[in-house]
């Protein structure tokens, strides 16, 4: 098993000192005999280990994070994702919330989601071929970890599992084909939104209830340029929760593997949909029935 080195963690090695490279190229020699040395790091897949300075001729003592395995990666690989010095003063890391639920309870809960959405896209590629095909890959676990860094704020076990698998859709009228024609938010458009979020809470005066906060992640907007309505996952509580640009801001189901569960069992049994039930039109999932009537009549359930 080769252990992934990425470019940006080489430079920062670099610039901690040349002990420091030759250090981590002995980490990764131990870590590819026994990946498992590290201890959990509170997200599924991350570990995190030390290097001790006193070992190693001008390195001072490092702590260095890694992701192993699923769910972030493909079995048996290795990434190293970040590397700083023990002493490095709290104000110049990234401020992340506590880590929440253990380890193991966020695997499982990264797990439901993965089952829950290989379940309805799997039904999407058989019932509405055209719908599938606008979804986009998965993102990396760098990208996420870039992401995290700009917004502040830890992304929950559960959106990054869904991100591995599939992180939005393509722009497209029909791009909306999650139940209550939401779309799946591409990375760009969750940072954008989230930043001017924000903003708008920062202007908001501190005696009415907040606008938005730092850990509600949107992951579904009105259509892949609209942002104006939505849903976010409260990393509090993991809630999936509604904004609408009124200023609304209600619960909507107890988590995000709630949420694709219902999808998923929805478009696998149709019979058993309450509303909105899914049907298509012109060969696309879209939830209806629809209140538009020109709409209404192309739309057709399915059974």
């Amino acid at each position: 098993m080769a252990v992934e080195v990425p470019a940006e963690i080489e430079q920062r090695c670099i610039e901690l000192g040349d002990g420091v490279r030759y250090a981590l190229r002995v980490l990764c020699r131990q870590l590819d005999d026994d990946p498992l040395m590290g201890s959990p790091a509170g997200d599924p897949s991350l570990y995190v280990t030390e290097i001790d300075g006193e070992v190693f001729e001008d390195c001072p003592a490092l702590i260095v994070t890694y992701a192993y395995g699923p769910p972030a990666l493909s079995e048996g690989q290795l990434r190293i994702t970040a590397v700083q010095t023990s002493q490095t003063p709290i104000e110049h890391t990234l401020q992340l919330p506590d880590p929440g639920p253990d380890p193991r309870a966020q695997a499982l809960q990264a797990g439901r989601v993965v089952e829950a959405w290989q379940r309805f896209t799997s039904a999407l590629r058989e019932r509405a071929p055209a719908s599938y095909a606008l979804l986009r890959s998965g993102t990396s676990e760098s990208v996420i970890q870039s992401l995290e860094a700009t917004l502040g704020v830890r992304i929950p076990a559960d959106l990054k599992a869904l991100w591995r698998l599939n992180a939005g859709v393509q722009e497209h009228p029909m791009a909306s084909f999650l139940p209550e024609r939401w779309a799946l938010m591409e990375l760009d458009t969750v940072i954008k939104a989230h930043q001017v979020h924000m903003g708008f809470q920062r202007e908001w005066s501190d005696d009415l209830p907040p606008q938005w906060r730092p850990s509600w992640i949107p992951f579904a907007s009105w259509s892949v340029t609209d942002t104006s309505h939505g849903l976010y996952l409260d990393g509090d509580s993991g809630e999936v929760c509604r904004w609408t640009r009124f200023g609304d801001r209600d619960p909507e189901q107890p988590s995000l593997t709630v949420y694709l569960e219902d999808t998923a069992d929805a478009l696998d049994t149709p019979a058993l949909a309450t509303h909105p039930k899914p049907g298509l039109i012109n060969g696309f999932l879209q939830w209806g029935p629809r209140d538009d009537p020109e709409e209404r009549a192309l739309w057709a359930p399915l059974t």
